[in-house]
């Protein structure tokens, strides 16, 4: 029982959560594209496919923010890390 408790507090711990936020200076618009699951591996060293705003954001891009949520670090723990989830927001400009 001590192993389990030990075993999901280490769980716990070693799935947290980051997020990074790039900003242009351009005005955030209302259009919005979200993510949640983009699919990473090894540790992120096989980059998830990349996203393509413009048809999207003819204005061009405002934000890029990528986090990794609780359930994203969640899965990579149990992985090993062999899965890394993220999720990217991409704010188009007015």
């Amino acid at each position: 029982m001590m192993k389990r408790a030990l075993l999901f507090s280490l769980l716990l711990a070693t799935a947290g959560c980051f997020r990074t936020t790039v900003l242009t200076g351009l005005p955030e618009g209302d259009t919005k594209i979200d993510l949640p699951w983009q699919k990473s591996w090894v540790f992120g060293l096989v980059p998830p496919d990349t996203i393509n705003a413009k048809p999207r954001c003819p204005n061009g891009v405002a934000k890029v923010m990528v986090e990794q949520s609780f359930l994203n670090g969640l899965v990579g723990s149990l992985t090993y890390s062999i899965f890394t989830p993220i999720h990217p927001v991409v704010t188009c400009a007015r």
